[in-house]
């Protein structure tokens, strides 16, 4: 039998996640250039405002809709167009 930690997961188990975890950084690191990065951002942040302001802003739309890059200003359009004072700011930020 093999030993194991105070956790009590065997040595051979705590070795393999070990290694595939490491194996799993490095591929996982990417370069990404400061304008990649502020695009990926944007993305993540138009997405999440699309999914939370899609009954105010996005209700005659594809609730499955996949926001890209180039939706961002289509987004930040609907954010000022339809939604309150709190979507407005959401959309400025966007816009930065």
């Amino acid at each position: 039998m093999t030993s194991s930690n105070s956790v009590g997961v065997p040595r051979v188990v705590r070795g393999f996640l070990s290694e595939i975890g490491r194996k799993g950084g490095r591929r996982s690191r990417r370069v990404l250039t400061p304008s990649q990065a502020k695009e990926m951002v944007q993305v993540r942040e138009a997405r999440r405002a699309f999914k939370r302001y899609r009954a105010l802003c996005f209700w005659s739309y594809d609730p499955n809709l996949k926001v890209s890059i180039n939706d961002v200003s289509w987004v930040v359009e609907n954010l000022k167009k339809h939604g309150n004072r709190e979507a407005w700011m959401v959309a400025e930020r966007l816009c930065r």
